[in-house]
């Protein structure tokens, strides 16, 4: 354990994930979002400024959870079958989760929120969280929905989406944070003696923008100023706070978005972000009564907490002429109808203004181009945008360094070796029969006392956009685009391709890439493209996003 503590057995684990959310959207990452509850778990531990995850919802899951690369788990793109191995959508007998693993190691396991590993939404399978090491779970099985009426919500293994119906103050962010909330003190009164492990899943601020309106009101005129003036303002925070370097010069605005004093529909504009900013701050609300309940039972100074996002935040649109055919009757991800009977109108129409249970729409590109300053591009691509993630690590018996910065380059498979190291778990060769492949992750624990040293290549890919970082360099590719080669010491984000120049390192580096690849089931873009064409494809945001 860190800096000399340890207890007869291991720390409580606290992981939180949210859904969708940019770099520095909360406070202590330079953002104008109220999270006094995550700042304050930052100002009483660490932050990290180059953890990163894997651009994708589904993927980031597999990977925080199993100590694997994406495709090693089964889960290559999304829980949709996108063909062979590596990308049948279900987390595979090849990988363990965390949970498993603690479990072995006499923890009590409990999951509050978004599964999205499963390729069986309504059925449970040996892909579910009561399968796979969780002994309580109460949360949606599917990626998205409405916070209002989510489908797939289940407890245990049973559907339990009446819950929601028969409660018109239902709403799935505070059911998330309630539902931990209750574990926490029902471990305490009845499993006191062991230590428990406790992931806590978010889907805000993943679309559909539903919000409270108190909520919402509380942010109104706080984006007036509009992106381009709200980016370098942010820039210039993170640059204060250490989190970036000051020589990093701010992205450009996305080419496709006009200037903030160009754009269109100005109200519906703003109320866009402001609805966004509300579903993040409900979050820290309930992450507050999270940490309420793990003080007033005296567990909070022996639980390791960690916070980050699963992808950069969102550039997707909601079409206006999406069908409730495709987002009900195909996917599953929203309700054709409100509770009350009300028809849900989809789409980004600037007439309707979001936030309430008959809208579905989205906060579009120039915002998510905010909430990932000062990178570029967003979840999906595997430049800064899509796979930088605020990062906290909270633990008062284990860190003694208060507010503390780190700048190691991390990844999601990092967590799994973390946790392996401070709860003293084994991590198999063999589960139920099955050979499970070896944990890709390194641990943090020694920078829980001091920076340290680099730890080996990083490696991305998603729907062929590929990376690999080797120390301060990274070789990245847009699909289906050319590699591109940045010094990250200098120019971390991205505005200086030096392929052209260094042609022996662009092919060492490729070359170290695709041995990776090959070597974790990665299967070219192109092959992949064939297979869902030959499919029909899956949904409209399911399709090449990069043409």
């Amino acid at each position: 354990m860190a800096n000399g503590a340890k207890s007869q057995q291991g720390p409580n684990i606290l992981l939180i994930l949210n859904d969708d959310m940019g770099f520095s959207d909360i406070g202590c990452y330079g953002g104008e979002i109220d999270t006094p509850n995550l700042n304050r778990l930052a100002a009483s531990g660490l932050r990290y400024s180059q953890f990163y995850n894997t651009a994708r919802c589904s993927p980031s899951r597999a990977s925080l959870l199993t100590g694997l690369h994406p495709h090693q788990t089964g889960i290559g793109i999304l829980t949709y079958s996108n063909g062979p191995e590596g990308y049948s959508g279900n987390l595979n007998k090849s990988c363990v989760t965390i949970a498993e693993v603690l479990k072995q190691a006499k923890y009590k396991t409990y999951l509050s929120g978004k599964w999205h590993i499963a390729a069986s939404l309504t059925e449970p399978t040996d892909a579910w969280p009561l399968q796979r090491g969780f002994e309580h779970f109460y949360g949606t099985i599917i990626g998205a929905g409405s916070f209002y009426h989510p489908n797939t919500l289940t407890r245990g293994n049973d559907n339990v989406e009446h819950e929601a119906v028969n409660d018109p103050s239902f709403f799935y962010t505070d059911a998330i944070s309630d539902q931990a909330v209750s574990y926490i003190r029902q471990h305490h009164q009845k499993h006191a003696a062991q230590p428990f492990f406790q992931y806590v899943a978010y889907t805000a601020p993943h679309w559909p923008l539903h919000a409270h309106e108190e909520d919402i009101a509380k942010y109104k005129g706080r984006f007036d100023a509009g992106w381009d003036q709200l980016r370098e303002e942010r820039l210039k925070r993170l640059v204060e706070d250490g989190l970036i370097h000051p020589n990093w010069r701010l992205t450009d605005r996305d080419p496709s978005q006009p200037p903030f004093t160009e754009a269109e529909h100005r109200d519906w504009t703003l109320r866009c972000m402001e609805v966004y900013a509300a579903q993040i701050d409900r979050m820290d609300q309930g992450i507050g009564r999270i940490i309420a309940a793990l003080e007033q039972t005296g567990q909070l100074d022996n639980t390791l907490i960690i916070f980050l996002s699963d992808n950069g935040a969102c550039a997707e649109d909601i079409p206006e002429g999406v069908t409730a055919k495709e987002l009900v009757d195909e996917l599953m991800i929203a309700q054709a109808k409100t509770r009350d009977g009300r028809p849900v109108k989809f789409g980004n129409d600037p007439s309707l203004m979001p936030g309430g249970e008959d809208t579905y729409q989205s906060y579009g590109t120039a915002w998510a181009n905010l909430s990932n300053a000062p990178f570029r591009l967003y979840k999906h691509w595997v430049h800064e945008g899509g796979i930088a993630t605020p990062f906290i690590v909270h633990w008062p018996q284990g860190i003694k360094e208060k507010g503390g910065l780190r700048h190691n380059p991390s990844q999601l498979p990092d967590v799994m070796a973390t946790i392996l190291e401070v709860s003293g778990a084994t991590y198999p060769t063999e589960y139920n029969g099955n050979t499970i492949l070896p944990c890709e992750g390194t641990s943090l624990v020694p920078s829980f006392a001091s920076a340290y040293g680099e730890r080996g290549p990083l490696f991305w890919e998603h729907e062929g956009n590929a990376a690999i970082r080797v120390g301060k360099w990274k070789l990245v590719r847009k699909y289906p685009g050319p590699w591109e080669l940045y010094d990250m010491e200098t120019d971390r984000t991205e505005m200086h391709d030096l392929a052209a120049e260094q042609p022996d390192r662009v092919r060492d580096m490729a070359a170290q890439y695709q041995a990776w690849a090959d070597r974790c089931g990665v299967i070219p873009r192109e092959k992949i493209l064939e297979l869902m064409k030959a499919e029909g494809g899956n949904a409209f945001w399911e399709e090449d996003k990069q043409k």
